[in-house]
C-alpha cells in the first residue's frame, strides 16, 4: 500500500491529540474511519506507532522517529501549494515556555527568531520543564524555553542564560540598597509562591533554598503568573522568591535583592531537538543572535539588580 498524505495528516493529528475520539473531531471525521488509516500507515510501515491505553494513546519509539519527518512533509506539501497559487510561503514553529519566562524572554525571543524571516508564524504552548523534554523529544513541539539543562540524546541546549532567584520585597520595606540578600532575613516573613502545579521545578527551588537557609517558608498567598506574584509583593503581603529576569518587568512597589548563594541550576535555557540527517530548524545567524540576545538580558539584569 501507498503512504498518502492524508495518512500523515491524520497521524499528526492522533499525536498531538493524544486521543483518537479528540483527533476525529478535529479532523471532522468519524473515529473508525480515522482508526483505519492509521492502522494501513502502521502497516505500510510495518511497526506501530501507537501504544494504546485507558485514556488515549503514546507514540511509540518509531511514531516519534517519523513525527518530526511527518510534520516537515506536510508543511513541505502546504508551502508548495503557497508557492502555486502565488502566495508568500509561510514556515510554522511550535515552541513551548514555562510560564515564568512568558513576559520577560519569550517576546523578544519570538522577534529575533523572526528576523531572518517576517513570514515565520509561532504556535506557544505554555509547559513546565519536563513537559517540554518529552514534547520536544517527541516531535510535538520545535523548541523549548525551559527552567532547566538538558542531557537527553535527542535534545540539545541552543542558548543558555544564569537566572538565579532573587527575594522580592515591598518597595517601602527598610533595607541596604546594593549588595546582597540573607534569605535568613526573611525567615519569619510571610511568603507569597508562584503556583506548584503551573512550575513544580521553580517552586520546588524556592524551597530548596530557604531549606538551606534553615527555614521552612510560611506560604500565605499563591499566584498563577509571574505578574500576580509581584503584585501581591508590592501590596505589602510578603516577599516572594523569584528569578532575576523579573527585574526586567520593573515591577511597581517591588524592589528585587539578590541572594549570596551559588545557584548553578538557576538557569533558562533555549532547547532544540537532534534531528539526524535533517536539514537545522534554524539557521546558524538565528542561533546565534538567540544567543546573544539571553547574554544581553543576563547583562541588563545584572546592572539593574546592581543599581
Amino acid at each position: 500500500m501507498n503512504i498518502e498524505l492524508r495518512h500523515l495528516r491524520y497521524f499528526i493529528a492522533v499525536a498531538e491529540a493524544g486521543n483518537l475520539s479528540r483527533a476525529a473531531q478535529k479532523l471532522f471525521i468519524a473515529q473508525p474511519p480515522l482508526s483505519v488509516q492509521i492502522r494501513q500507515l502502521e502497516e505500510a510501515l510495518g511497526t506501530a506507532l501507537f501504544v494504546r491505553h485507558p485514556k488515549g494513546v503514546h507514540l511509540t519509539e518509531a511514531g516519534e522517529a517519523l513525527l518530526p519527518e511527518a510534520r516537515a512533509v506536510a508543511e513541505r506539501v502546504a508551502g508548495l501549494r503557497a508557492w502555486i497559487a502565488g502566495a508568500t510561503p509561510t514556515r510554522r514553529l511550535s515552541l513551548g515556555f514555562v510560564p515564568s519566562a512568558g513576559s520577560t524572554v519569550l517576546p523578544q525571543l519570538l522577534a529575533t527568531l523572526r528576523a531572518d524571516d517576517p513570514s515565520l508564524q509561532f504556535e506557544l504552548r505554555e509547559m513546565i520543564s519536563s513537559e517540554q523534554m518529552d514534547a520536544l523529544a517527541s516531535g510535538l513541539i520545535d523548541l523549548g524555553v525551559a527552567r532547566a539543562d538538558t542531557r537527553h540524546p535527542r535534545i540539545t541546549t541552543l542558548a543558555r542564560m544564569l537566572d538565579p532567584f532573587c527575594v522580592a520585597v515591598p518597595a517601602a520595606t527598610r533595607a541596604p540598597r546594593g549588595g546582597t540578600a540573607d534569605l535568613r532575613d526573611y525567615a519569619e516573613a510571610d511568603f507569597v509562591a508562584f503556583t506548584r502545579h503551573r512550575g513544580p521545578a521553580y517552586f520546588d527551588q524556592a524551597i530548596h533554598l530557604c531549606a538551606q537557609a534553615g527555614f521552612s517558608p510560611r506560604i500565605r498567598y499563591e499566584a498563577s503568573t509571574v505578574h500576580g506574584v509581584l503584585d501581591l509583593v508590592g501590596a505589602g503581603l510578603g516577599v516572594a522568591l523569584v528569578p532575576a529576569s523579573c527585574v526586567l518587568l520593573a515591577a511597581p512597589r517591588v524592589r528585587l535583592r539578590p541572594l549570596g548563594l551559588t545557584q548553578k541550576s538557576a538557569v533558562l535555557t533555549l532547547l532544540g531537538r537532534k534531528v539526524a540527517g535533517s536539514p537545522p530548524l534554524l539557521g546558524e545567524g538565528a542561533l546565534q543572535r538567540a544567543a546573544a540576545l539571553l547574554d544581553g538580558l543576563r547583562e541588563r539584569t545584572a546592572a539593574k539588580l546592581g543599581q
